[in-house]
């Protein structure tokens, strides 16, 4: 395993969801878990036996102090997490059943994270140390200042030579809450880190251009873009998900290097538990083989297995370990004794 621990910067919230398959307020309860999308690849990266820490904000009450104990409990460094004035930031699923699709309703607005200023985090020390800076575009979307703490994060990481991964984890609604350029912004965070975590999508919305992701050539074709638009880029990972509804969903996963590429074939996942939180458990799976070194195509797998994993268990995060993810086979699912 690396030597280094892996940074990850980002919000930690409380989830309230309605208790399956039910929808929000269909009755007086709801079931709490902790999240957010880089505490999520966190905790995923720990389960797999890596060194992890996050840097965040929470209040100092019960829900912040609750929260940063969860995640410390999974194994993650939480010294750096700090306990600011402010609110915890949440959000509310209704889940989804058979043909209803699940709904998200942030509630994140003056948390104790968003509040934070780029004066708050020197980042000289927060690095120092560190084998890996891990972000993500939900961030910069909080609004103008954090997105000043998140570049200024990347900025001072590709100073001191550290990588980064970045996933895009574009969310129409939060940069429109305020009078953001996400193309603007994301394109230098895309253009500072050496992976990264998006699909055709993303890099359309960046490089301001239409780029299908119908095929995997057409997949390569987005990807070689980015990589010409992006020379710090070194590798591409993202997935493909078919919805055949919300109980069962089709994915495939893809690694992209300037040189290199593997799709792997598609999984069906039925009887869907959960699926918030695959992104991060595929980021996690494919984290894990960068940092042990591996060839693009068990990073690929590696990464499909931990997110096809992740679809059976409630919370927002991966709890699986290396062992679970080497046992993985999607055609084999009878009791391992």
């Amino acid at each position: 395993m690396n030597s280094k621990p892996t940074l990850f910067f980002g919000e930690i919230l409380l989830r309230l969801g309605a208790p399956a398959p039910q929808v929000l307020l269909q009755s007086p309860q709801l079931e709490v878990h902790v999240g957010g999308a880089e505490a999520n690849v966190a905790v995923g990266l720990a389960s797999l036996g890596h060194q992890t820490s996050v840097i965040s904000a929470v209040p100092d009450n019960v829900l912040g102090r609750s929260a940063v104990t969860a995640i410390r409990a999974r194994g993650v460094d939480c010294r750096h997490i700090q306990f600011k004035p402010g609110r915890m930031g949440l959000y509310f699923l209704s889940p989804g059943a058979s043909l209803r699709a699940p709904e998200i309703i942030y509630d994140r607005v003056g948390s104790s994270f968003a509040l934070c200023t780029p004066d708050d985090f020197d980042w000289d020390t927060l690095l120092a140390g560190v084998g890996r800076l891990h972000l993500s575009g939900i961030t910069p979307a909080l609004g103008p200042v954090s997105a000043d703490v998140t570049l200024a994060a990347a900025r001072a990481a590709r100073r001191l030579g550290i990588p980064i991964s970045f996933d895009g984890n574009y969310r129409a609604l939060l940069w429109e809450r305020w009078d953001s350029n996400p193309q603007e912004i994301l394109h230098e965070l895309f253009g500072l880190a050496d992976i990264l975590f998006g699909n055709h999508r993303d890099i359309s919305l960046v490089l301001g251009r239409t780029l299908s992701g119908d095929g995997p050539q057409r997949r390569r074709a987005a990807g070689e873009a980015a990589f010409v638009a992006f020379p710090n880029l070194t590798l591409i990972a993202s997935t493909s998900r078919h919805v055949e509804n919300a109980d069962c969903h089709r994915i495939a996963a893809r690694v992209d290097t300037p040189t290199e590429e593997f799709q792997t074939d598609e999984v069906q996942v039925p009887g869907i538990v959960d699926r918030i939180g695959a992104g991060d458990a595929f980021a996690a799976g494919v984290l894990h083989s960068v940092l042990l070194g591996e060839k693009i195509t068990h990073m690929a797998k590696n990464g499909l297995a931990l997110t096809c994993l992740k679809h059976s268990l409630p919370g927002d995060a991966s709890l699986f370990t290396a062992a679970d993810l080497a046992a993985f086979d999607a055609d084999n699912l009878d009791v391992r004794r």
